[in-house]
């Protein structure tokens, strides 16, 4: 049995536009593994971080995290539908 059937906790889905909210709680990244730099905004394809996000990442405090899922929920409705 998984731990998520187990607990009957998932993962965050990045793409369902939540931004995690719990003060307690590790913030999780938004990587979902779709790694390329799109040249033109300069911002990842697959979780819309900036480089400079993605490398400070671990060294982020929770409160510096969150302030980054908000930025890509923000250029997440400025982005054009495909």
């Amino acid at each position: 049995m998984s731990e998520a059937a187990r607990t009957g906790r998932t993962a965050p889905d990045p793409a369902a536009g939540r931004t995690p909210t719990s003060s307690a709680a590790p913030v999780p990244s938004p990587c979902i593994s779709v790694c390329r730099i799109d040249a033109a905004s300069g911002l990842c394809e697959g979780c819309l971080r900036t480089l400079d996000e993605i490398a400070r990442w671990g060294s982020m405090s929770n409160d510096a995290r969150r302030e980054v899922w908000s930025a890509i929920h923000a250029r997440r409705a400025d982005r054009p539908a495909p």
